[in-house]
């Protein structure tokens, strides 16, 4: 916690904190620290503990993501508020785990709309990687009907799923830039220069030009 208190950078906690993170330290040197530390389960149960996004962010670097128990990872994800933190414990951490089917399942219909946004980033991992089992009208359904009013985290979250269907499966794609076009959730966000809207409709058709493949 020393080594971490002098990582931190006012400068970069200003940065972070505009985006909803409380820390201050550069994530390029703490997977520096990371790395020299290599995985330690324990150490990272200890670090989650202290509550500090920081550490907790070391912990997701240095856990064992097939150590924990299903409901351990239910506890942190309800326990997550900071963005990174919980974009890292979904990424790094769940979607590795034994139990993340059963989670996402779980997620998918939590009242909680930030634990809900676990389970529509678990659902977009599916659809890119595993989509047999998946009812893809179905969730494009929810989608359409729930998407526009959702608080920011869960409605981001439902936008990559909508862009991934789009995406990864052509004869979807035309429903997918309909809602999308209909919706125009995050038509207007803001993008840097050489960065792809999050705008499901540009979004889908960079990525399937980058792809190759026929529009």
């Amino acid at each position: 916690m020393a080594e971490l208190a002098g990582l931190d950078d006012p400068k970069a906690r200003a940065v972070n904190e505009r985006h909803g993170d409380d820390h201050g330290v550069n994530l390029g040197k703490l997977r520096a620290l990371a790395k020299r530390l290599k995985t330690q389960q324990d150490l990272a149960l200890l670090l989650w503990e202290t509550d500090d996004t920081a550490a907790r962010l070391l912990a997701l670097l240095v856990c064992r993501p097939k150590a924990f128990e299903r409901e351990r990872l239910d506890r942190m994800v309800r326990e997550t508020r900071a963005p990174k933190v919980h974009d890292w414990l979904v990424n790094y951490v769940v979607k590795k785990s034994p139990h993340a089917e059963e989670l996402r399942v779980a997620w998918l219909a939590d009242p909680d709309p930030v634990v809900a946004s676990a389970g529509w980033a678990l659902t977009g991992a599916r659809v890119t990687k595993e989509s047999e089992g998946l009812d893809l009208d179905a969730l494009l359904d929810e989608i359409e009907a729930g998407m526009k009013d959702a608080p920011d985290r869960l409605q981001w979250a439902m936008n990559a799923c909508l862009a991934r269907i789009g995406i990864d499966h052509p004869e979807h794609r035309a429903r997918a830039v309909g809602i999308g076009e209909r919706l125009g959730v995050l038509r207007d966000y803001p993008t840097s220069p050489g960065c792809t809207s999050p705008f499901a409709p540009v979004w889908i058709a960079e990525m399937v030009r980058r792809q190759g493949a026929p529009s």
